[in-house]
């Protein structure tokens, strides 16, 4: 499932994934580089080099395996901390259905949906 997401003020569009990151599973720290998510890039660095350090790579894969449970959705919350939200109505439908955003969550737009801004 997918969602798109926008910046009013800047018009940039991304199109997040929503659900388990099947990437960040095989790749690991790749997809936060690709995506210029520095934050979890940093932080999957460092805990895929702690954990797998010490145990010839084992701690690594683990890690991955659960993080992926969780990447999208922290990434997701990231972009809309920072000003994106839904694009339309079934992006919001799909952030709200996978417990993404809360259901009474508004956001104004300059679309002909009735979000209102609540921060």
């Amino acid at each position: 499932m997918h969602a798109i997401l926008i910046n009013r003020r800047t018009n940039e569009r991304k199109d997040v994934k929503v659900g388990f990151s099947w990437t960040e599973f095989f790749w690991g720290f790749w997809p936060a580089l690709f995506r210029g998510d520095w934050k979890w890039l940093i932080i999957i660095l460092i805990a895929n080099l702690t954990l797998g350090a010490w145990n010839m790579g084992f701690g690594t894969i683990l890690f991955n395996m659960v993080f992926a449970f969780f990447y999208n959705k922290l990434y997701t919350a990231d972009l809309i901390n920072a000003g994106f939200e839904p694009a339309d109505e079934g992006s919001y439908n799909t952030l709200v259905m996978k417990n993404y955003i809360a259901p009474d969550s508004r956001f104004s737009s300059n679309n002909n949906n009735n979000y209102t801004i609540n921060h």
